[in-house]
């Protein structure tokens, strides 16, 4: 199975790809820099690779929570990829990428959070069952006072422990064997869970990924953009 992966959801720009149970990637912290690298880096790892577009099996996308623009370049280059080859999606929580990078032994339980900014963060809590993160509680976004996890030994990763003053890392402390705020998620872990997840029959077609952005007001159409604006320019 041959299947490339783009996750842009955060500050770090990364791509991979899946070759037969062998990974690549390009990861680099990139802010801005998104649009400029993602593409130009999945032609390179098909060339090196020795792997032409036509013999991908599907694609997987990191759907967010995350950055806006992030997110949605994300699935854009994916949908044009899956579309123009006829092949089909899979998409995957960016929370449960960053869930497969924590140092956790089977069985252990990981909370993933992400700086949402806005004095918020993305989060969703997981329990490692044959290696995968499996879903304890789904992915929301909300204060770090009102990140409620039960008993301890909870392994903590991604930025959400380090947003503000590292409010979410401090408060649950006593809850947590280990805490990794620096952490942020790769394109080799979604190649991974979306190696086995196709494996398995989870792919939908392209035009029907949706986005997960969490925040009802940050989505706007370009119709919404462009009222609001005329109607301050008219007061």
């Amino acid at each position: 199975m041959k299947l490339l992966a783009i996750e842009t959801a955060t500050e770090a720009c990364s791509v991979a790809l899946w070759s037969d149970g062998e990974v690549r990637e390009r990861f680099e912290i990139a802010p801005r820099r998104h649009a400029e690298l993602a593409l130009p880096w999945c032609d390179a790892l098909l060339a090196e690779s020795g792997v032409a577009r036509s013999q991908l099996d599907a694609i997987a996308v990191g759907r967010g929570p995350g950055a806006f623009t992030g997110v949605r370049l994300a699935i854009a280059i994916a949908q044009g990829i899956a579309l123009g080859l006829d092949r089909p999606l899979v998409p995957l929580s960016t929370l449960q990428v960053l869930a497969a990078g924590a140092s956790a032994q089977e069985g252990d339980r990981i909370l993933a959070a992400i700086d949402a900014r806005m004095h918020e963060v993305y989060w969703a809590s997981y329990r490692l069952r044959d290696g995968m993160p499996e879903e304890l509680s789904p992915e929301r976004v909300v204060a770090p006072a009102h990140v409620q996890v039960e008993g301890d030994g909870w392994h903590g990763i991604g930025t959400g422990f380090s947003a503000g003053e590292a409010e979410l890392a401090t408060r649950l402390a006593p809850r947590l064997a280990t805490v990794d705020a620096a952490a942020l998620p790769h394109a080799a872990d979604l190649a991974r869970l979306a190696a086995a997840a196709f494996a398995h029959g989870v792919a939908i077609s392209p035009d029907l990924v949706e986005p997960a952005y969490l925040r009802n007001n940050v989505a706007l159409t370009l119709a919404e953009q462009q009222a609001a604006r005329a109607h301050k320019d008219a007061s």
